[in-house]
């Protein structure tokens, strides 16, 4: 459970870093499972619906990305979503109803890993409302060299940004009233098991892992019961029902006064990129992290209380 101090932090500054939710035994089990998809990737030469391969990888030294889909592929990763430290947790930040909207698994390799470029996940998928995080479980030890997750603390109070580039949404940010935004980032440092949530419209990022080590993040989207989708509809009432994680399902959508950019048009392959941030983000001109920039400060950790 967090103290009173800790949701405040979350509340005034769009993230925290929290210790001791999960077990040891839980966080080997999942490091376990990914190991086994790691070696698994030795296998096969191109990016299918599983694999997000960067370049270069291969058999004697694979450089596995992403993992897509992760709650189709194991289900380690899809009780996840029920444990209930984290269900707790996240009932302190949100509401009693929440719904998943899914799961990513970042991989980072070392020696250059590829950045994922600043952006907000609002563009992403705007909601009738803005109560939506994203969780992240440490898999490795998240350190200043093998590309931590960078917040710029307050920013989910902040405009909603542009991501769109000639027209086209390129998922990334090419506002530049960023550009004043990028030097406040801290970055989300921690140990195996550690997890940080933030703010669905919290500015954030991630440089290249100059580590010789991968650095794996499993990365959990959460909304609240009631914050319904502007774009890409479940399939059926009961598809999206079935997301339900805790709490009662709620009879329609609350509505809030908050700002939306649709993430329209897109580009015509855009089905194709859809599980790869890297692949939806490869089109940005002009990547901020290939200027050099100011060292961040490490991020404020916080332990949970008993």
């Amino acid at each position: 459970m967090l103290t009173q101090e800790q949701v405040r932090f979350y509340k005034d500054n769009g993230y925290i870093a929290v210790s001791n939710i999960l077990s040891d035994a839980e966080v080997r089990h999942l490091q376990e499972v990914t190991d086994g998809f790691l070696d698994r990737s030795r296998s096969v030469t191109k990016s299918d619906d599983i694999f997000d391969l960067e370049e270069g990888h291969t058999a004697a030294h694979p450089r596995l990305r992403r993992i897509k889909r992760p709650i189709k592929q194991h289900p380690a990763y899809e009780a996840i979503l029920h444990h209930p430290g984290l269900l707790e947790v996240l009932q302190q930040l949100m509401v009693p109803a929440i719904r998943h909207y899914g799961l990513k698994l970042n991989l980072k390799p070392g020696g250059g890993g590829d950045p994922v470029e600043w952006h907000q996940d609002w563009a992403y998928y705007p909601h009738t409302n803005d109560d939506l995080c994203v969780l992240g479980i440490m898999l490795d030890d998240v350190t200043e060299e093998n590309g931590p997750l960078l917040i710029v603390p307050g920013s989910h109070k902040g405009p909603v940004l542009d991501h769109h580039q000639d027209g086209m949404f390129v998922g990334a940010v090419t506002d530049p009233r960023a550009e004043e935004m990028y030097p406040k980032a801290v970055p989300l440092l921690g140990k195996v098991g550690d997890i940080t949530i933030h703010h669905t419209r919290t500015l954030h990022g991630s440089a290249a892992n100059m580590s010789p080590g991968y650095r794996r993040i499993l990365f959990l989207t959460l909304r609240a019961a009631d914050a319904w989708p502007l774009t890409e509809m479940p399939e059926s009432l009961d598809a999206f029902n079935e997301m339900m994680l805790i709490g009662e399902i709620p009879a329609s959508p609350r509505l809030a006064e908050v700002e939306v950019r649709l993430p329209l048009p897109r580009p015509t392959d855009w089905l194709i990129r859809r599980d790869s941030i890297f692949e939806k983000q490869r089109d940005l001109r002009n990547s901020p992290f290939a200027r050099p920039s100011a060292k961040a400060e490490p991020a404020r950790q916080a332990d949970a209380a008993d």
